[in-house]
């Protein structure tokens, strides 16, 4: 149902003006509240304190879709975790975890303090239901009625939010992670608050590695130390999940070092790219071709996006600064993937450093030489990849750690193909 429609059906059973009950709804909406529990706010507002559609009826999890606006559920909670965020303009914190039964589980966000712990068994009466990432997802508000339950509730999911970080995935909320911090910088940014230190780098555990912001920087959290946090929360930073640590999390440090893998993650192009995104893979394919855009280029001396013909789309007329990038095709018949190369892997594919390649460029009068230089050097040639994969709406990109071309012998990964092909 569109918003109109909702605004609509409000007005009506309300008897007051659509529009100004449009404009309240939008409102509240655009500061990230469910749509039905801003639905209920609006009918306290106005003095219709129903619930609106009668009694909602009891679900087990696996029962509940985005289509159900209410319902009554009963299961034990798995976590809880606490986060903070903006709404109608002041910070509301909020109590976000999963809820099982014998059937499945739900992601929940309680946006009243019911006291929620995890192992407690409750029956939650008019939970309303949202649909986030094409999946239902549980609200409990004031219109919720929450009891707990003396007798226990069997589920087969574990308690708790223990996870390793290669299990984890955007929007995961109150996990626990034990891992070894492999890099941290504390920086200051423009937050919503004006300006804000955090920490940000990157840890690891045996089964992989992911970025991590500290909002509210912990002094256990340090490079090259072990540390156990809880209650952190998963988001998506530029395609990739990353670890967030907030004033709410809870950060040990571990007298014992952690394991963290040397291996990652190896797949196909098609399977890289099905994930959505993911902080460290490596992918094998051929080079098909060199984008645009590569080679010599200049950047933004402020925000350092590459700009064209002296103009930053942010910063207008700039003297732009030199550098080497390369954007290069690759595909392994399973799909296909930008891959960028950094200044550094650029000189190497290259042969020559950035001095080099503008001497080549003056020499020629045109700069596309350098890239014209680099497609006869990599186009046509097999390659592994190892780096972080993101996928978006203008597709998938790999920016690449390493760039290494394949020593496989083709003719054995031919005779492997037709003996899997014959089998």
């Amino acid at each position: 149902m569109e918003l109109d429609d909702h605004a609509e059906d409000l007005a009506s059973d309300l008897g007051i003006d659509k529009e100004e009950v449009k404009s309240d709804l939008q409102n509240l909406v655009e500061y990230s509240v469910p749509i039905d529990e801003a639905k209920q706010s609006l009918r306290r507002k106005y003095g219709d304190g129903s619930s609106g559609g009668g009694a909602p009826s009891a679900r087990e999890i696996a029962e509940i879709t985005p289509d159900d606006s209410a319902v009554t559920v009963t299961g034990v909670v798995l976590t809880a975790g606490k986060r903070s965020i903006r709404y109608q303009g002041s910070d509301h914190v909020i109590v976000e975890g999963r809820l099982a039964d014998e059937t499945g589980a739900i992601d929940y966000t309680a946006w009243e303090d019911f006291g929620l712990s995890p192992g407690d068994a409750i029956t939650a009466g008019n939970a309303g239901v949202r649909e986030w990432d094409g999946e239902p997802e549980l609200n409990f508000g004031e219109s919720t009625s929450l009891s707990f339950e003396e007798e226990p509730v069997d589920v087969s999911h574990e308690i708790g939010g223990d996870a390793q970080l290669a299990d984890l995935q955007t929007g995961d909320r109150a996990v626990a992670v034990e891992v070894s911090v492999l890099e941290c910088e504390r920086r200051t940014i423009d937050g919503r608050d004006g300006e804000t230190e955090i920490l940000s780098g990157v840890v690891g555990d045996e089964s992989g590695r992911l970025p991590f912001t500290n909002w509210d920087p912990a002094p256990e959290i340090e490079a090259g130390g072990s540390v156990r946090i809880e209650n952190a929360y998963v988001q998506e930073f530029r395609g990739v999940p990353e670890l967030n640590v907030s004033a709410f999390s809870t950060v040990t440090e571990l007298d014992r070092a952690i394991d963290v893998g040397s291996d990652t993650a190896s797949m196909t192009v098609g399977e890289a790219v099905r994930t959505g995104g993911v902080y460290d893979v490596e992918v094998s394919g051929n080079v098909l071709a060199v984008r645009e855009g590569s080679g010599l280029i200049q950047r933004c001396p402020e925000c350092y996006r590459v700009v064209q013909k002296g103009q930053c789309r942010t910063h207008g007329d700039v003297d732009g600064i030199d550098d080497l990038r390369v954007k290069a095709i690759l595909d392994d018949g399973t799909g296909t993937v930008t891959v960028v190369l950094d200044d550094e892997l650029t000189e190497r594919v290259y042969g020559g450093t950035l001095d080099d390649a503008l001497e080549q460029a003056r020499e020629a009068m045109d700069q596309e030489v350098v890239a014209d230089t680099i497609r006869e050097r990599i186009v046509g040639r097999e390659y592994r990849v190892r780096g972080h994969l993101s996928v978006d709406e203008y597709g998938a990109n790999l920016d690449a750690e390493t760039f290494d071309e394949s020593d496989d012998d083709p003719a054995d990964r031919a005779s492997a193909v037709l003996e899997g092909v014959n089998a």
